[in-house]
């Protein structure tokens, strides 16, 4: 398996926008694309642009990275071990962890509220195809040198595709799926990590919720929610309409309501979803018409969709991947691989919370299927899976 951003592609964090890019790369072209638009005049609390560069302590691809977003650290896993690292500086704090088999890693799924880190553990026993999987726990990351406790899943086999939280709130959400004979069944567990305790286990439809289908986790906190943004046919040129899930938390309960499918060849596979968890606004990107579609959830209702620079509703080439939100200034940050004619590398491009572009920040080596960055409102400064080595690189950005 590997793992790009902050997702996992081809193992954990399923995603399915490189073979529908591979796919469906001859259909890009169409009407002329539109110039990159002006950029706004958002205030920064440090120079707009890159930064310092990490590269993991042992040279190793890097599995899944997250930071404090009011702290000074993050934490990030590599197959052979877990490292803590001084977000401001770049540089390596500690590296932890006990050697694993091969084909085993460390992974990281996030940093949950009150700065504790979920480490998900992935050992292949000799001669198995199939790793066991565990969780640690790191708590708190700033001035740790080891794991501090286990976060025990309520239900076995658990294998986790994707985490959303609120570092805000104690409430973290984990989309994962559950070994069975007939296949796997898609769950979402709501959890407090820190105290290793559930407030409810929510069994999803497998027919909506399929891996084939994308979908994205979101936390819509002030709404009680989680949020599925999905594309209900795999992202068929055509196809159906992207469909936004809610689920209430504490009962189960769901509701729908179908986004934004512009475009010549329609919207296609459903790349990213970022929420505000306060004002309840979501920004999704779409694969076949490069664009961004920004939602009111409490309306359940769509507010506007913006073509990302230099693109036209035809141009799969182009489309943005991961979205991260800051909900302090109210932007979303959409991860762009290729941006523009691809001179400036990829981007991250800004937009605020009713589709206004604000800014493009340029020159990352962004993946294919990039994760969205890890963001701390605070300093207007988040961090990528980007660097010139590739994947065992992050790369620091201000906003």
């Amino acid at each position: 398996m590997s793992r790009i951003g902050n997702v996992v592609v081809g193992g954990n964090f399923g995603s399915v926008m490189a073979m529908a890019f591979v796919a469906c790369l001859c259909l890009s072209g169409g009407s002329a694309a539109a110039a990159a638009p002006a950029a706004g005049k958002a205030k920064s609390a440090g120079n707009v642009g890159l930064g310092q560069v990490l590269t993991s302590e042992d040279g190793e691809q890097i599995f899944g990275f997250d930071i404090d977003q009011s702290g000074d650290d993050g934490v990030l896993a590599t197959a052979n071990d877990v490292e803590t690292f001084d977000q401001n500086t770049g540089k390596i704090k500690r590296a932890f962890g006990k050697a694993l088999p091969p084909e085993s890693d460390y992974v990281v799924n996030g940093i949950a509220g009150g700065d504790v880190a979920l480490i998900e553990v992935e050992k292949v026993p000799q001669g198995k195809l199939f790793a066991h999987r565990h969780y640690e726990v790191i708590n708190p990351v700033a001035g740790a040198d080891r794991f501090t406790g286990t976060w025990t899943p309520p239900l076995k086999g658990l294998i986790a595709q994707q985490m959303a939280n609120d570092q805000n709130t104690q409430t973290s959400l984990l989309f994962a799926l559950t070994s069975l004979k007939s296949g796997e069944a898609p769950e979402l567990i709501v959890s407090d990590v820190a105290a290793n305790s559930f407030s409810n286990v929510i069994s999803l439809d497998p027919n909506l919720l399929c891996l084939c289908d994308g979908p994205q986790l979101g936390l819509y906190t002030a709404g009680n929610k989680a949020v599925f943004a999905l594309s209900p046919d795999g992202g068929a040129v055509g196809g159906d309409a992207p469909v936004n899930l809610l689920i209430d938390l504490t009962t189960g309960k769901t509701s729908q309501f179908n986004g934004y499918n512009n475009g010549f060849y329609h919207a296609g596979s459903l790349n990213g979803l970022a929420v505000d968890p306060n004002t309840g606004i979501a920004a999704t990107t779409t694969e076949l018409n490069s664009q961004v579609e920004f939602y009111d959830l409490k309306k359940k209702a769509g507010i506007t969709f913006a073509q990302l620079p230099c693109t036209s509703d035809t141009d799969q080439t182009n489309s943005g991947s991961g979205v991260a939100v800051d909900p302090v200034n109210k932007l979303f940050l959409v991860a762009d691989p290729f941006y523009c004619d691809g001179t400036q590398g990829g981007a991250v491009v800004v937009y605020d919370e009713a589709g206004n572009y604000v800014e493009s920040i340029t020159g990352f080596n962004l993946a294919l299927g990039e994760g969205a960055p890890a963001m701390n409102p605070g300093k207007r400064m988040g961090w990528a899976f980007s660097g010139p080595n590739g994947l065992d690189q992050l790369q620091q950005f201000f906003y």
